[in-house]
């Protein structure tokens, strides 16, 4: 296939990248098969009730992800409007159709299978940024001409975004939107009077629902309040310490037994570190920066401006995905609801995750084929 596609007249994709993605889906699958099959058992009367379906979304993130392969990424800039706009009608639709869970209207429920159309916003958001400050050139550094309306753009986005309410996803939102409009030339000091304005207004989102005040203020000393607001983060941190340098082993997690909730989603990491221990998530957190370093290449080698900010907004955001799981996970960040990528089961992130890896997969594409072109006209002035 690869073969056929680079006779098209596109270069080979990265193969360390695609096989690092399968690498981590394949983790992924393993893991959330072994933290959900007690849940399931016990609720659905099979261990494979949400292993199944996690492999049903593992396929059809594979069909995203080789299709945005396959396309150059040059589409996604023609695209921009009309993924933004359909953003916004999906946000502006789940807070009146959507499904409510826990007080939260976060996802649509379609064919017995949920969706997150917050989850699409974040590649709307990095395609319809890139395309803007790349088209804007010098521009970007005029405030009225370049920052202003990128912070209108961004501004609805998030009120529809805090609407559900989601303050994880405006966090990541607010600094995926930071990095690009930085390597995009914004001046500094533009995004420094924006932050003044914004830091407080997000400590205030922050502290003004008393469950978001107690998710920062029980990560600082989980153990106060074992069996309440630190609960989740302390049956964490028990994982973390019966798995020890080895782990238990696979499958032989004790917290998954209903004592640790979101094992087989957000805390997934915390099962992962009780049956494979220290050893295991070193592993794993080898494989992620490994992934970062070949997205963040990818993003920097290629000849476009549009190129480089898209590539560094997906990366971006996996990666500020990642952090704030671990840090919650482990104690040393709130928890903020955010998933592992790749990892943690649910079909928005991985499908989301994967097809954001079909573009870095293009734009590599795109560059090993500058790369070859180059080396023929190398080789035929050798030769004259």
């Amino acid at each position: 296939m690869f073969g056929e596609l680079e006779s098209q007249g596109r270069g080979r994709p990265d193969f360390l990248l695609l096989f690092l993605t399968f690498m981590l889906v394949g983790i992924g699958l393993v893991m959330v098969f072994s933290a959900s099959s007690p849940k399931a058992y016990f609720y659905h009367a099979s261990s494979w009730y949400y292993i199944s379906k996690q492999a049903l979304f593992a396929i059809v993130g594979l069909g995203f992800m080789l299709f945005f392969m396959g396309i150059p990424f040059q589409t996604w800039r023609r695209a921009a409007p009309f993924l933004l706009f359909f953003s916004l009608f999906l946000l502006i639709f789940v807070l009146i159709g959507g499904k409510s869970v826990n007080g939260a209207k976060r996802w649509f429920v379609v064919a017995g299978l949920t969706f997150q159309p917050s989850e699409f916003t974040k590649l709307s958001i990095i395609v319809y940024l890139s395309a803007l400050i790349s088209k804007k050139g010098e521009h970007i550094q005029v405030f009225k001409k370049g920052l202003l309306p990128i912070l209108i753009v961004i501004g609805l986005i998030l009120l529809l975004v805090m609407g559900q309410p989601d303050f994880g996803t405006v966090l990541i939102l607010v600094m995926i939107s930071a990095v690009i409009t930085v390597i995009g030339g914004v001046q500094v000091r533009h995004i420094f009077m924006v932050s003044l304005g914004l830091i407080p207004l997000l400590i205030y989102l922050a502290v003004s629902q008393s469950y978001r005040f107690k998710r920062i203020t029980s990560f600082l000393h989980p153990l106060d309040q074992p069996s309440d607001s630190g609960y989740q983060l302390t049956q964490s941190l028990y994982a973390f310490g019966h798995g020890g340098v080895t782990g238990a082993g696979l499958g032989q997690s004790i917290q998954k037994l209903f004592y640790l909730p979101e094992a087989h989603t957000d805390f997934i990491f915390a099962v992962i570190g009780e049956e494979l221990g220290f050893v295991g998530t070193s592993l794993l957190c080898l494989i992620f920066l490994l992934f970062f370093w070949r997205g963040f290449r990818a993003a920097m080698l290629s000849d476009e401006l549009f190129g480089v900010l898209l590539g560094m907004g997906i990366v971006t955001m996996i990666f500020i995905q990642f952090l704030l799981n671990l840090g919650a996970v482990s104690g040393t960040l709130p928890i903020t609801g955010v998933p592992l990528p790749f990892i943690s089961y649910g079909g928005s992130s991985l499908i989301l995750c994967m097809a954001c890896t079909g573009i870095l997969l293009s734009i590599s594409r795109d560059n090993n084929r500058r790369r070859q072109e180059q080396t023929k006209v190398s080789a035929i002035e050798v030769v004259r």
